[in-house]
């Protein structure tokens, strides 16, 4: 961590690898994991959660641009687009060995002017099960398959899917139905499937190894965070080992001012809050257009010395106050966790999700992606607790 930064991220060095194991032993056996690094990887930073990452067999991204990303970062391994490759850029995305999601048949017509033997097209055709997103109706799934193969230098490599309910519930008649749906396309096929057949994210990578088939997609797990609290309820309900994921990230800032103010002062715009005795306010250089969000205010907490301080007034563009008054030799630029663990206390990401309204994937996948992020060993920080979801 630079002594000059506000604001920025840690990531612990070892607890990425730790969590691919913890799933990769939750789905039985030993099937391919690619690690999903979309979306900045979560927020926590696609350069350097690619690289924290060795143990992953395959690297999923949302976008040509993400891919293309990885490529000049050096990375070599299979890297899957799961979003959509405009047609125009389609020539891109093979020149850079680029794996493609598809499931339009103008994908396919795109493709026949840009593939060929010496510049494969590798393609994962997706199913739609009943998620109602991308994917393509099962009853055509065949003749899909069919126009796929008859494109030369085209290779369907992989078929898969995503479950729409499996995250959400403690019961998964809805899912199960879905795997269904999934397994008679995949039968269609006989001895001619794909030889990457995956179905499974985090949530059914533990609690269905039957899902994991060739591949896991390890998405919210990777990072440390289970996907739902029900999801959690389920794992240990199911009498089966539940992994013991371990947070990646912490968020930190410093105070940028402290100031002494009477009781009955106002803090913060919309005057929505006002202190009832004299208080010692600090002042914190983040704010919503790091990702700290708004509805934070009046909400949050944050530690600063290994206590909470209760986030006061509005949260700004870029500042937002806590109330220190208890937080004895509280000092200018001293470190402030947003999220993240500071000795006996905790503030992790359902929490913030729960304050905010929201859920765990977005606090995390919301935080700037140009504030620093910094790779620590588990040893030159505060200690990364395991997570459990209350």
């Amino acid at each position: 961590m630079s002594a000059g930064d506000l604001v920025w991220v840690e990531l612990d060095a070892e607890a990425p690898g730790h969590n691919l194991e913890e799933l990769r032993r939750a789905a039985g056996g030993s099937p391919q994991v690619c690690a999903v690094v979309k979306s900045n990887a979560y927020g926590h930073g696609l350069a350097e959660m690619a690289g924290l990452i060795p143990g992953a067999d395959w690297l999923g991204v949302n976008s040509l641009d993400e891919g293309i990303a990885l490529r000049r970062l050096g990375e070599a391994r299979p890297v899957l687009v799961l979003g959509h490759v405009p047609l125009g850029r389609l020539p891109e995305a093979i020149a850079e060995d680029l794996r493609l999601t598809v499931y339009n048949f103008e994908t396919l017509d795109a493709l026949r002017a840009c593939a060929s033997p010496r510049t494969p097209a590798r393609l994962h055709l997706k199913v739609e099960t009943g998620t109602g997103r991308q994917g393509i109706h099962p009853g055509r799934a065949a003749e899909f398959a069919s126009r796929a193969r008859a494109i030369p230098g085209a290779e369907l490599e992989g078929l898969s899917t995503h479950f729409a309910n499996i995250e959400d519930t403690l019961n998964h008649s809805y899912a199960e139905s879905q795997l269904a749906v999934f397994g008679r396309v995949l039968e269609s096929f006989g001895p001619d499937r794909p030889r990457v057949v995956h179905t499974a994210c985090t949530a059914a990578a533990i609690l269905f190894p039957e899902t994991s088939f060739d591949m896991i997609r390890a998405g919210i797990g990777l990072y440390g965070l289970w996907p739902s609290r029900e999801t959690y309820l389920s794992a240990g309900l199911s009498g089966r080992p539940v992994p013991g994921l371990r947070p990646v990230l912490a968020w930190k800032t410093r105070i940028a001012q402290l100031k002494e103010m009477p009781s009955g002062s106002f803090i913060g715009y919309g005057c929505s809050y006002r202190t009832t005795r004299p208080s010692r306010i600090a002042v914190l250089p983040v704010g919503y257009y790091d990702g700290y969000d708004r509805a934070l205010g009046n909400a949050a907490h944050v530690l600063v010395r290994g206590k909470r301080a209760p986030v006061v007034g509005r949260i700004c563009m870029n500042l937002c106050m806590a109330d220190v008054t208890d937080v004895p030799g509280a000092a200018l630029e001293d470190e402030v966790v947003l999220l993240g663990r500071d000795g006996d206390e905790c503030v992790p990401a359902e929490m913030l999700a729960s304050w905010a309204g929201t859920i765990n994937y977005e606090v995390v996948a919301r935080i700037n992606p140009l504030l620093p992020r910094r790779v620590v060993s588990a040893g030159s920080g505060p200690e990364r607790a395991r997570v459990e979801v209350s």
